[in-house]
């Protein structure tokens, strides 16, 4: 009690006249709270009141203080008695609390928030709080969608309802109404999620075959027959326009999906918000290349110059839509391979992954029925060729490569090459377009042959290029301008050519600009021996070359004079019967008999 009135003597001496208002004000509320006392924040009271306990000081004199310093020792005696009554209330009541059940915690009370800390945010918060957990909890969950498959919504698909929705659409433009089309099918597939039309898994993991039918196959044939009615009265170019734009939206959710599934588990799509939309793209665009596979040939410039569609990734879409049209067209198939699939094989692109897709896809087209009888007889359509010589040249490329350069898909263009090649070499022979592609053919065919690492090539290459000589007798003069640069290769079709000569000779007509290519082979062999060789090699070659030209020319003459004597003999024949028939023999013309035996080739 001692300690506590010096306290407050000292804090008096010292100007603290605060303490004094407080001792006095708590004082006199003490009789008049019923022994509640209010607890304040005395920092916080200190700190907000920092001004105004200057003016206090300013209102307090010295003798109010000595007048009263009794009231100001009860005072303190007071404060400090109700302090530690409060204390002990205190300890009681957390004793109280602790032996409560395990786990409660209790409330705190909302007026020792209020004055001890200022805010009442917690407090106004927790019931908040709580409110709204329990209208989390009582909301009620929305119903799961039923999954639906592909097939499923298919079924549903009623051709009344199609053939009723395409009775409106001539009232629009005929681009609109490719479009009304598509968008009937759009609404039957809108309950399909892209879980159960994962389409690009599928593309990326499947075999073409498995993927050749979808979704296509999960259409009735009534549906299918009337969509097919429908699409061949559309003109080629208001569906190539559709097909061109559903492309675009094809790659453009591919696109997305190799963009937004990089962090995504490896082999699941991502759920895009076309993906209801892409089952009908799909469904409609292989219903018309089915139908119209002209619309295929009237986009493929489009396919194969445009940076947007190339790539490895695109490549099973494009690849895809050649199936669809090769099932209603087998040569648009193939035509279009040729162009748009074949170059990449030998492409900066080219990988194990992209030949395997090249080869399914030819190897796909040339399994239908009568596929070979139908492309040979139709290698040529619309003035255009199904396997044009660039084409030839990319097959001969990788159907015999160096053996050091042979890969696993090797064997299967060995396979379907001979096929392929009887369609690119199929016409009328000497005909104008076949004299045309003969020389295209030359001009590759002759540095082919002269490629000693690759004996098979080689050896194919001259095979070919003597096709070329029985084609057009311009390719005589061709290779004459060609010779002497390319003297390995002349040697190795000069040498086939002597030694197969029953074989070609026959197909070999006329023989006359052989015989002169010949004669002037020989008189540059002639003129080179005469001067200094580049080297060995070059000097062994023209000498080889030399021997051949010799040994044809010989078979030329040999054969020549087989004919003549035939034809004496016969004609001799026909005289004596015109003799004994007629014993006028002297109106027969012998000068010009004998003119007749004298030319070189008297029944070529």
């Amino acid at each position: 009690m001692e300690e506590n009135h010096a306290s407050a003597l000292e804090s008096i001496a010292n100007g603290d006249h605060d303490v004094f208002a407080a001792y006095n004000s708590n004082s006199t509320s003490t009789n008049n709270d019923h022994g509640w006392q209010k607890v304040t924040y005395q920092k916080r009271q200190r700190k907000n009141k920092a001004a105004e306990s200057v003016n206090n000081h300013n209102r307090l004199v010295p003798g109010a203080v000595i007048s009263g310093g009794d009231n100001v020792f009860r005072g303190v005696e007071k404060e400090a008695e109700e302090r530690g009554r409060r204390r002990q209330e205190a300890q009681r009541a957390a004793a109280a609390a602790n032996a409560g059940p395990i786990g409660v915690v209790p409330a705190r009370s909302k007026h020792r928030s209020d004055d001890e800390y200022g805010d009442d945010s917690d407090d106004e918060a927790a019931p908040q709080d709580a409110k709204a957990e329990e209208e989390k909890k009582s909301k009620p969950k929305k119903p799961k969608k039923p999954k639906v498959t592909v097939a499923e919504a298919a079924a549903k698909i009623d051709v009344n309802d199609l053939s009723a929705w395409l009775i409106e659409l001539p009232n629009f433009e005929e681009d609109i109404q490719v479009m009304k089309f598509a968008d009937f099918f759009v609404t039957a597939f809108k309950t399909v999620s892209s879980a159960q039309f994962p389409w690009i898994k599928m593309f990326k993991e499947s075999t073409l075959a498995k993927i050749a039918d979808i979704p296509i196959s999960h259409i009735s044939e009534d549906v299918y027959k009337t969509s097919i009615d429908w699409i061949s009265q559309r003109s080629v170019r208001s569906l190539a326009t559709f097909v061109l734009t559903s492309v675009d939206s094809i790659l453009a959710d591919l696109a997305s999906q190799r963009v937004g599934g990089k962090g995504a588990k490896k082999g699941v799509q991502q759920a895009s918000s076309k993906s209801q939309s892409q089952v009908a793209v799909f469904t409609v665009v292989a219903m018309i290349l089915r139908r119209k596979p002209d619309v295929l040939i009237n986009i493929l410039p489009t396919l194969r110059e445009t940076s947007k569609y190339q790539g490895q990734d695109n490549l099973p879409v494009i690849v895809w839509m050649i199936v669809q049209a090769s099932q209603g067209d087998v040569a648009v198939g193939l035509y279009a391979w040729a162009r748009n699939v074949l170059p990449l094989v030998c492409g900066k692109s080219s990988n194990p992954q992209s030949r395997d897709l090249v080869l399914q896809l030819v190897e796909r087209i040339l399994s239908m029925p009568k596929a070979r009888t139908i492309l040979v007889n139709g290698a040529v359509r619309k003035g255009e060729r199904l396997v044009p010589p660039s084409a030839l040249e990319i097959l001969m490329g990788v159907t015999f490569p160096a053996p050091s350069a042979r890969v696993k898909s090797t064997e299967r263009f060995e396979a379907v090459y001979p096929t392929l090649k009887d369609v690119a070499l199929a016409g009328s022979q000497g005909s104008k377009a076949m004299k045309q592609v003969s020389q295209q053919i030359l001009s590759f065919a002759v540095k082919a042959a002269g490629e000693a690492s690759t004996p098979e090539l080689s050896n194919e290459a001259a095979g070919i290029f003597i096709w070329c000589l029985t084609q057009s007798a311009e390719c005589f003069r061709q290779w004459d301008k060609v010779y002497e640069g390319n003297l390995r290769a002349s040697v190795v079709v000069l040498k086939k050519l002597s030694d197969q000569w029953k074989e070609h000779a026959a197909r070999i007509s006329p023989l006359d600009p052989m015989r002169e290519t010949l004669k002037t082979f020989r008189h540059k062999n002639e003129k080179a021996l005469e001067g200094e060789a580049e080297s060995p090699e070059q000097e062994r070659l023209v000498k080889d070359a030399d021997k051949y030209c010799k040994t044809l020319l010989g078979k030329l003459s040999r054969g020549s004079g087989c004919k003549k004597s035939v034809a004496f003999i016969i004609l001799a024949l026909a005289v004596g019967a015109a003799a004994v028939v007629s014993p006028n023999t002297e109106s027969l013309d012998w000068n010009k008999l004998t003119v007749f035996f004298s030319s070189e080739n008297p029944f070529l």
